[in-house]
């Protein structure tokens, strides 16, 4: 008798917009569609809450999601992999000019 396969659950790829919560994180999925009437491509968003066991997201990062049993009141999915960390504020320091140097070239 052949084994059944369990089917496969449903993924998703989208930003953290929120990781405000403990062990929860909301996720922005995006797609684009084109409007039937006008053929013009538009893009349409959803946020999905997702479980975060170790709070490893923040804001920012890029995630794949999968789908799950019910966790809570509105939280179906849990966090499968970071695909890209987001990228930390980075100060800009400008050059130093060491002293006794001019800063105009010498010609």
């Amino acid at each position: 008798m052949a084994e059944l396969e369990r089917p496969r659950s449903r993924t998703r790829e989208g930003v953290v917009v929120s990781a405000a919560m403990d062990k929860t994180i909301v996720v922005s999925v995006s797609r684009r569609v084109r409007y039937p009437r006008y053929r013009k491509t538009i893009t349409l968003s959803k946020k999905f809450l997702a479980h975060d066991e170790q709070n490893d997201c923040n804001v920012g990062d890029r995630v794949v999601i999968c789908e799950s049993r019910p966790l809570s009141k509105r939280k179906r999915w849990r966090l499968r992999t970071i695909v890209q960390r987001a990228v930390k504020n980075v100060a800009i320091v400008e050059d130093v000019v060491a002293p006794g140097a001019s800063e105009e070239s010498p010609s």
